[in-house]
């Protein structure tokens, strides 16, 4: 292909140690650039490099598309590669825009009559290259253009009829997604990008800078955005969070040094490559994204945020792309196609439509367990005393000697209430501290007005004046069966029915339903002037006791009696209970095959990370995204490695995570 592809000084090619990948031995300088959006997709052969029976394939394939869905040319994008201008006509290197000679090469393959007719707005510049080869009359800088026919036809009509007539050919003329921006996606993109894909990245939510005004208005003006908020936007559920780096994974693997060797090489601090239990706190993970997304831009990664995937385009089961929608205009309006080699999926666990739809296609999703119970707040002085007794005065609200005190607690209830052993019979249950968030506060991750649920989150220094921890327990098919949920989405209609039973209770706005832990265990309500809580939506005394089935409930109550006993003052008048957390992790598995990460349902889909069930927690779920954009890689001849030998065997992770 005459379009080359730029290696920048990070990742796999920046070191001779292939384990050592991603990160880069220059700083980071990053211009401006115009903010993109994202999600993972799209990595090509192009060219000779296609087999003779592959490129026959594509062009039967891409020849039925066209002739079948005739009015995507009007809404959709075309991709225009091996674009040359000569280099005596180019405005030179550092010129990034669309000159008019570039016009003219655009205006030959529309065989469009007068290029100073096509409007400049209409094109974007997906790659320039620089083509010295002795071959050529005349050295030139050769380019990759996406061509939005919408804005092209809204600006110049007369084109209509040079596009109606544009002939699809591989790796020159393409109709032209990853999806999902979390850390998966962005670890597969990052990946495929590196090793020469032509990427382009999806996100339904908006851009750290934009998600976090949206978030402010949520909780200043009660305000939910339903695609940009706690759980959608750059750098997924994990952004508004503790940013926990701890995993179960292999701290010392080479996958999972990759990944925070890169976050370093990305404004994470370098000590997180010696913490015992790194974190980095929202404060300091939203910087990070941007520059993480910068050096996607950098490397030619086209981002669309606010662009949120409505339905896969498949055909004799491969998936050919999918169908998008802004999700800023008016429901059903802006909704296009997007063609594609593959698509990998890296949604998160909150992402209920995406299930809903690839249950549509009959992928193959299997129920799994996870776990749900209610979210516990103590002060932080409380937690810090418990911990570390007279050394407590030596944490000073995270700027001391010591670290803010946070804790783990794990217990196994089997029926009738009693401890058992992990290897106890079907009836026992895991009940477990999860996500713990020292000097943290109780947030809304809600992502429907109509549903209540909440998780925890803390900033770098961890210096507010609570703690907060989700206190639950597992749940599994019985639990689905006997409340008369089924069906690969059980899991899904089971969460949601304790999240709209905790909005009723909370009496709506948003306003949380919350119990002392002591009246929580005596199952009474004697105290409705609650202790003070970090969640500013407010809360509202309610019978806690009530809302789950009580073999959950039971199992809740025990498990706290507990961990009291693990950690005496852990039953307190000052702890408050409040309700509900149920998004733990994924309740399904999208079934791939283990060593190709390809769907074992649909051609070209790659499921990955925590919302497709293989991971749990920011580390986890970028572990999986490299694995999976490796694995793509290696598919599309991009990459003839082996993996293991750069990243480590990879683990048999089930998206199931105590922190």
């Amino acid at each position: 292909m005459a379009s080359s592809v730029r290696f920048p000084p990070s990742l796999l090619r920046a070191t001779p140690n292939p384990s050592s990948a991603f990160l880069s031995s220059k700083p980071l300088i990053v211009p401006p650039r115009r903010v993109g959006v994202f999600r993972i997709q799209c990595s090509k052969r192009r060219g000779k490099q296609r087999y003779p029976s592959e490129k026959k394939k594509l062009r039967r394939m891409a020849e039925t598309l066209v002739k079948s869905d005739i009015k995507n040319r009007k809404e959709g994008f075309w991709r225009l590669s091996k674009l040359g201008v000569p280099l005596s006509k180019d405005p030179g290197k550092d010129f990034v825009g669309v000159s008019p000679p570039l016009l003219e090469a655009i205006a030959k393959v529309l065989e469009f009559p007068v290029a100073s007719m096509l409007p400049q707005e209409a094109f974007s510049i997906v790659r320039k290259s620089f083509d010295a080869r002795k071959l050529l009359k005349e050295p030139e800088f050769v380019y990759t253009v996406d061509m939005d026919v919408k804005q092209l036809l809204e600006l110049e009509p007369r084109t209509w009829d040079f596009i109606d007539r544009l002939e699809y050919k591989v790796g020159q003329v393409e109709y032209m997604p990853i999806v999902g921006s979390g850390p998966s996606g962005l670890f597969a993109c990052l990946v495929l990008v590196e090793l020469g894909a032509e990427v382009t990245l999806i996100e339904r939510g908006q851009p750290v800078e934009q998600r976090g005004r949206d978030i402010g208005a949520l909780v200043a003006r009660r305000i939910l955005q339903s695609d940009s908020n706690f759980c959608f936007g750059e750098g997924g559920a994990g952004t508004w969070s503790d940013g926990k780096l701890v995993t179960r994974i292999g701290r010392n693997s080479d996958s999972v040094q990759a990944v925070m060797k890169t976050l370093v090489r990305f404004g994470a601090p370098i000590d997180i490559l010696i913490d015992g239990k790194p974190h980095l706190g929202t404060d300091r993970l939203i910087p990070l994204l941007r520059n993480f997304r910068h050096h996607l831009e950098e490397l030619g990664v086209i981002l669309k945020f606010s662009t949120r995937m409505d339905d896969l385009i498949v055909e004799n089961k491969n998936v050919l792309g999918v169908k998008v929608s802004n999700v800023r205009q008016d429901p059903g309006s802006g909704s296009y196609n997007l063609f594609y080699d593959a698509v990998v999926l890296a949604v998160g666990h909150s992402a209920r439509d995406v299930y809903q739809m690839l249950l549509h296609h009959n992928v193959g999703l299997i129920p799994k367990d996870f776990a749900v119970g209610l979210r516990i707040e103590h002060p932080q002085e409380l937690i810090n005393s418990m911990q570390y007794s007279a050394l407590a005065a030596e944490v000073r609200e995270g700027r001391g000697k010591v670290p803010v005190a946070d804790y783990k607690l794990v217990k196994y209830v089997g029926e009738g209430n009693s401890d058992t052993s992990s290897d106890s019979g079907d009836q026992t249950r895991s009940c477990y501290s999860f996500c713990m968030c020292p000097g943290g506060q109780v947030v809304l991750t809600s992502t429907d007005p109509s549903e209540l649920c909440i998780n925890g989150m803390s900033f770098s220094r961890r210096a507010s004046r609570w703690a907060n921890a989700a206190v639950v327990v597992t749940v599994s098919s019985n639990d689905f069966d006997a409340f008369k949920c089924h069906g690969p989405l059980a899991g899904v209609e089971f969460q949601r029915e304790f999240e709209k039973q905790a909005a009723l209770m909370g009496g709506g706005s948003f306003v949380v339903p919350a119990q002392t832990v002591t009246d929580f265990l005596d199952n009474k309500l004697s105290v409705t002037s609650l202790p003070p809580s970090s969640y500013r939506l407010g809360v509202k005394a309610a019978n806690l006791h009530n809302l789950y089935p009580a073999s959950i409930t039971q199992a809740l109550q025990h498990s706290i009696s507990m961990f009291d006993k693990e950690l005496p003052g852990f039953i307190s008048k000052d702890a408050l209970l409040h309700g509900v957390e149920t998004r733990t992790s994924a309740p399904l598995k999208i079934s791939r095959h283990s060593d190709t990460y390809e769907s074992t349902s649909l051609n070209r889909l790659y499921p990955t990370g925590e919302g497709a069930g293989y991971a749990g927690g920011i580390v986890s779920a970028a572990v999986d995204g490299m694995y999976c954009g490796f694995a793509l890689a290696k598919k599309l001849n991009l990459f003839q490695g082996d993996i293991e030998s750069i990243l480590g065997k990879a683990q048999k992770n089930t998206g199931f995570v105590k922190y």
